[in-house]
Formats: C-alpha cells, structure tokens, sequence
C-alpha cells in the first residue's frame, strides 16, 4: 500500500494547497467517511470542464486542477486520490474507455466522436477492497443537462449511469484501462492526440470556454 499513500508528480498529495484542501473537508471517524466527504467536496467544488489544453501537463496535476477550480475527469480523479492519501486513504487511479450518448454537439464536434478514451476515476481503499469513485460532474452540471449526480457512500463502486434522469442512454463501459499509483501522462497524451487530432492540435485555443455554463 505504500505507493498508494506517497505524493507523485500528478497525484501530488504532498502539494500544500492539497493538504490544506483535504484537511478542511476530510470530515468523519473513519476512513470511509473521510473518503465520502472528500469525494462531494471534490465532487461539486471543483467544476467540470473538457475544454482544455491536453498538452499541457498541469491538467492531469491534483493540485494544478485544485488551485484552477476546473478540470476534467482526468485532473479530478487525480486531486481526488491526492486528498485520500493526504488524509491517509490508499488512493489511486483508475481509467476506461466509455461512451457518451448525451455528450454536447460543441464537445462532439471537437472530439469528432462521442467516446472519451482514459476516462478517469479515483479508487479509494476502504475495509479491505478497493471502490470506484468518479467526481468529474459537478451537480450543477448534472442539473443543467438532466442527468443524476453520482452518488459515493463507501461501500458500494461509484460509476456513471446507463441512462439519465429521462431513461435517455447516458454512458456505455467499452474498456477496463486499469489501475494507476500515478497519472500515465505520456500514454494517455500520445492516445489523446491519435483519438481527438482536432482538440488536441487546439492547445491553448481549446480552454476559451466554459463547458456547460449558459450562454451570456
């Protein structure tokens, strides 16, 4: 377990705005419910964002995407693990190919299609196993497009819906990537620029919107 307690370069629990970060929310007697509330805090304070520059490696950092408050799956599951370790949970990454029925016609346009390769997740070790923890939507993303927020309770994985608060299709599992004690950024960056050519190519142009925030 002692890699999965240790800060690296991406999970950086040892950063002080991560430590500072999960000393304020890592609220509870045990583990589990330290997890639990650093999984909400992490959940809905740090806002969903996919328009971002994917070459740049700072937005698959913990504490890079703490102190920008946004980030994407990637960069919240990373400062997610950051927090449990730095509250002393076994934490690391998780990553699976999934497809989004309800992604947006701006984000698809971008990607050019409605997978998202290295989808990412935290796994926190807890009683014994591990269990899935996915932060990416914040709630007041998933109340704007209508689908249920994740829910984590400590027992139980936590992972995307099938389908929305419409029983419209939501999010399909395509492929296991595995588990991670750190960010794998040159793997997931060299993928990212086979799979999303466009967005890739975008760098810095790709961050100059908001993701989901109405229009004005």
């Amino acid at each position: 377990m002692k890699q999965y307690l240790e800060s690296a370069r991406y999970i950086d629990s040892a950063h002080p705005a991560v430590v500072a970060f999960a000393a304020g929310h890592a609220r509870g007697e045990d583990n589990r419910a330290r997890a639990v509330a650093l999984y909400y805090a992490v959940r809905d304070e740090i806002r969903y964002n996919p328009f971002l520059d994917f070459s740049d490696d700072a937005v698959y950092r913990g504490s890079a995407c703490l102190q920008a408050g946004q980030g994407f799956c990637i960069g919240k599951a990373a400062l997610l693990a950051a927090c449990g370790r730095a509250a002393g949970i076994p934490s690391r990454v998780g990553f699976a190919d999934v497809r989004n029925h309800l992604t947006t016609p701006a984000l698809r346009e971008r990607m050019g299609s409605d997978l998202f390769i290295y989808h990412g997740y935290t796994e926190f070790h807890l009683e014994g196993c591990w269990l899935k923890a996915t932060p990416a939507f914040n709630r007041q993303l998933c109340e704007r497009f209508r689908v249920k927020p994740l829910e984590f309770d400590g027992r139980e994985d936590s992972i995307f819906h099938p389908f929305d608060a419409d029983q419209r299709r939501h999010m399909e599992y395509l492929r296991d990537r595995g588990s991670h004690a750190d960010v794998p950024v040159a793997e997931i960056s060299r993928a990212f620029r086979e799979t999303y050519p466009v967005l890739y190519a975008m760098r810095g142009a790709a961050a100059g919107e908001a993701f989901g925030e109405p229009a004005g």
